[in-house]
């Protein structure tokens, strides 16, 4: 079943001022960005499949006082309903341990972990800053790191500006089976899209301060950021919205191998015509076709024939 149509998109963003004084200055274009333009965020009749988001490995947040920006991910996940979330991070390390004392006798009796019970990930999800070198005229985040971090970081985090109070931020989604990337949205924050010392108020304190995410509400360029990221969450849940919503159906069929010495034949059945012997660990790949305890095969110079189950394993 395809999304295509059914995704639509709500406003998730309702941008309010708090009590507390605006800059003058900033008053007109704040009241005129609010009334012609409010951030959108998708939401999803039907889930695309399921996420697991990671962690940028260049560390562009800590010296704007933010938290990693996979947590903000995963509020807008959540909220927008779209995919269903996996762990992959500080969780499943704990998850892991639990599944480590069950293998190991310690847990108590009927506790019912173990193999086979984790969710496959079809998608991960990184989310990062655009990495175009520029300056636009103010100190950036690349001026602020490029001392210690080198000038391939500076590149990397320049386009979040301090100064001017604009974000340009990069999401990428890949394929998990396939290592395809499925999607990939650039998204734009500028100081214009927000009034400073008020909230995001579509999320609400709550849901920010539930996340772990409370500095991109209540700090200037954490606003601008995350409207960024909203941006770009859009465009990117818009641009899968066509696909699939089983994403393990629609992968290539996983390769097999002999588990012992056989022959591929022309038709399931043991008097079936021999195309070819077949030895322990040859990789055989599968056509989707069965019939009975017989599966359908190809080899890697396109013979193609039937084998037996039973003489079959699961490559790794």
């Amino acid at each position: 079943m395809r999304l295509g149509k059914f995704v639509t998109t709500t406003a998730a963003l309702s941008l309010f001022a708090l009590a507390l004084p605006v800059a003058p200055v900033f008053a007109a274009s704040i009241d005129e960005k609010k009334a012609e333009k409010q951030a959108q965020i998708p939401m999803c009749p039907r889930k695309i499949g399921t996420l697991a988001v990671r962690e940028p490995q260049n560390n562009w947040w800590t010296a704007l006082n933010l938290e990693s920006p996979d947590l903000l991910l995963k509020l807008f996940v959540r909220q927008s309903g779209c995919f269903t979330l996996v762990d992959r991070g500080k969780g499943f390390e704990m998850a892991q341990q639990e599944r480590a004392l069950a293998a190991g006798g310690a847990l108590q009796g009927g506790s019912n972990i173990g193999g086979g019970q984790v969710k496959a990930a079809d998608y991960i999800l990184v989310p990062d800053v655009v990495s175009k070198n520029g300056n636009a005229g103010g100190t950036n985040v690349g001026g602020l790191l490029g001392g210690f971090m080198g000038g391939f970081a500076g590149a990397i985090v320049a386009n979040i500006n301090i100064s001017s109070k604009t974000a340009d931020v990069l999401l990428t989604v890949t394929n998990v089976r396939t290592s395809e990337q499925q999607a990939m949205a650039e998204g734009h924050g500028s100081k214009t899209d927000v009034g400073f010392g008020g909230g995001l108020g579509g999320f609400g304190v709550g849901a920010f301060g539930a996340a772990g995410v409370s500095s991109y509400q209540n700090s200037a360029i954490g606003q601008v950021v995350t409207l960024a990221y909203i941006d770009a969450y859009s465009k990117l849940v818009s641009d899968m919205g066509g696909l699939s919503t089983d994403a393990k159906a629609d992968a290539p069929q996983r390769t097999v191998t002999m588990s012992r010495p056989g022959v591929m034949r022309a038709t399931p059945d043991v008097k079936g015509k021999v195309v070819r012997t077949l030895d322990p660990g040859m990789i055989l790949y599968p056509t989707g076709n069965t019939d009975g305890a017989w599966r359908e095969v190809t080899d890697e110079v396109d013979n193609k024939g039937w084998v037996p189950n039973g003489s079959l394993a699961m490559a790794r």
